[in-house]
């Protein structure tokens, strides 16, 4: 996976980083932008987190729904972040597609409040209308994805669908039918239905919802059509898609759900970042033959020798989990031979700042064997020979 090129090429113009929580995903997403940047292009990176990593990593107090510009000293080009408010967007895509009138009866409306702060879904669609009003501003010539933790990173890939059966269900027909027939000519089966709903969610809610509905019925049409125009950019050329994962079996398999939804979808993958591996110092050095000579140096009773054993045992360790960590990747390729894996090693602490960034943006897109070790970036051990 040569990451160097991709960021570089002017053709590619959206990554989406996805992956399970707690695997460096937001890192990775800001070193590839930091990175892209410093190569001369206008980056905006995007966090659908709500964890407040990015800013940090970014060397930002906070970030919120609008790109704020970071200072890159030397860079040829920009780098701007942004974090997703997505009532915030919501409340700017009613007043850009409704008259002021009926825009602030919607953004008053109870039902609204709660749906635009806390519906289930709402953020996954809202991160659709965001990335299509960034990538339809040709402000940013490359727009990199941080998505949320967990399975719902790729949710947002479903928000057509679901808006299309919302806005097809039988509970919105009902619910926008009277508003635009009349009440008075509204069958007796919506009346009764009606009389259950109010019974079951309350007078007041049904009227709100019903009120809310009517207000953006108007508005339906534009949602659809712009989470599906999005959707389909996420599938065209200029869009990548990168999975992170650390070496571990529940990151892996997470790893291996995505890949295979991704797949199923037809979206472009470029491949896997796995992320904090733990290469050793030296590949020359068995873990087996590192604790047999800690074993003789102790034996032998020189100066140093406790000191000696203990730096062998530590490398007999630091081979053994490589070698597991290796064992993961390769069940992994073994599973998905197609996709290209590139490997990071773990940093000493945690990434807080753009020096940190620079150096895990180094490893990300640096020569394949450019390594202290010569050990190709695409494996934590030297391959085997037969």
């Amino acid at each position: 996976m040569d990451l160097q090129t991709l960021i570089t090429d002017p053709g590619t113009r959206i990554i989406v980083c996805c992956g399970a929580g707690g695997v460096g995903k937001t890192t990775t997403s800001a070193a590839l932008a930091l990175a892209a940047a410093e190569a001369g292009r206008t980056v905006v990176v995007l966090t659908i987190d709500p964890a407040r990593r990015l800013a940090q990593s970014l060397g930002l107090v906070e970030l919120d729904n609008e790109p704020r510009r970071v200072d890159v000293p030397g860079a040829p080009g920009e780098l701007h972040a942004m974090m997703l408010d997505m009532k915030r967007t919501f409340d700017d895509v009613v007043a850009a597609h409704s008259t002021p009138e009926r825009a602030q009866q919607i953004l008053e409306n109870p039902f609204y409040q709660a749906l635009s702060s806390s519906f289930s879904g709402t953020q996954e669609y809202m991160a659709m209308e965001k990335l299509g009003q960034l990538r339809a501003s040709e402000q940013w010539d490359l727009i990199v994805v941080d998505t949320p933790p967990s399975r719902s990173a790729l949710d947002f890939l479903d928000a057509p669908n679901r808006m299309s059966r919302f806005l097809d269900g039988t509970m919105i027909r009902l619910l926008v039918a009277p508003s635009r027939a009349g009440f008075r000519f509204a069958s007796a089966g919506f009346l009764l239905f009606s009389r259950i709903v109010s019974k079951i969610l309350g007078g007041q809610l049904l009227r709100d919802i019903s009120a809310f509905v009517a207000a953006l019925d108007t508005m339906f049409g534009g949602f659809r059509e712009r989470a599906t125009a999005t959707y389909e950019l996420l599938r065209r050329p200029g869009t990548w898609f990168v999975v992170v994962a650390t070496p571990e079996p529940d990151a892996l398999r997470e790893a291996s759900y995505f890949v295979d939804r991704l797949s199923a979808e037809g979206m472009p993958l470029a491949g896997l970042v796995l992320n904090r591996t733990h290469p050793p110092a030296t590949t020359a050095l068995s873990a087996t033959r590192a604790e047999g000579a800690a074993e003789e140096v102790l034996e032998a009773g020189a100066a140093d020798a406790e000191l000696a054993a203990a730096a062998l045992r530590v490398h007999a360790e630091r081979m053994q989990l490589a070698t597991r960590e290796q064992h993961l990747a390769d069940r992994f390729t073994s599973a998905h031979p197609e996709v290209a894996v590139r490997t990071v090693p773990a940093a000493a602490g945690d990434v807080h700042d753009l020096d940190g960034l620079r150096v895990m943006g180094q490893e990300l897109t640096g020569p394949d064997a450019d390594t202290p070790t010569g050990t190709p970036r695409t494996r934590v051990l030297p391959a085997r020979r037969g």
